[in-house]
């Protein structure tokens, strides 16, 4: 397996490897988790993905997550991310669809809003533009470790609310249903959370994350 850096600290691409080998190969897997580990994202290109090899894969990091309540995909493994309607055209921009994916392109942090948040996200690409489109991708680590010492303190002892409504809230004002509001009620995380494989510490940030005001 060739382990080749992409980003400026972070992401690499995996060459000489398969999503297939990685679902069935402890040696294989274990040599992926620890490059997870060290570079965050990783790329594997020219895949031949389908539902299964994916699930297949997905379950070597651990328990597949559940598709919330209100997006394409509910009560499956898989969410799907779409820009076409119903009618096989791409949706107009005032569409719900539209403004759903509009809402996905705020900096976010998948599942932090969720009781159970997700160690990683596995994304595959079925049917791609011919330009544009790219997933973009920022290391909180790296932001982390390049903050002033004494921010780095006081963010180790903050918290934040994180509520999948506020993020929608930021598009439109009920973009969020009353489904998903009573599905996934907000919770509380730190900002600074640490890898017990290497020790270094990120920031858990989200467009879903906001500070409640306390009052005595």
């Amino acid at each position: 397996m060739q382990i080749v850096p992409l980003g400026p600290g972070f992401a690499a691409e995996l060459r000489g490897v398969t999503l297939t080998q990685v679902a069935t190969d402890d040696a294989v897997y274990a040599a992926v988790r620890a490059a997870f580990e060290e570079h965050s994202v990783l790329v594997f290109r020219d895949q031949e993905v389908a539902d299964d090899g994916q699930l297949a894969f997905s379950r070597r990091f651990g328990q597949p997550e559940v598709t919330k309540v209100g997006s394409q995909g509910t009560g499956s493994h898989f969410v799907i991310l779409t820009t076409i309607g119903p009618d096989g055209k791409v949706t107009p921009p005032d569409s719900r669809l539209a403004l759903r994916n509009k809402a996905n392109q705020l900096w976010h942090t998948d599942s932090s809003f969720k009781r159970v948040p997700a160690l990683t996200s596995v994304l595959s690409a079925r049917i791609i533009p011919a330009r544009g489109g790219e997933t973009e991708f920022v290391s909180t680590r790296l932001a982390f470790e390049r903050l002033d010492p004494a921010l780095q303190k006081k963010l180790a002892n903050s918290f934040a609310w994180h509520d999948y409504a506020h993020s929608r809230g930021q598009i439109a004002a009920d973009l969020a249903s009353p489904e998903e509001r009573a599905a996934l009620p907000s919770v509380c995380w730190r900002m600074v959370w640490k890898n017990p494989v290497n020790g270094r510490s990120a920031l858990y940030l989200a467009s879903h994350a906001y500070t409640k005001s306390l009052k005595a």
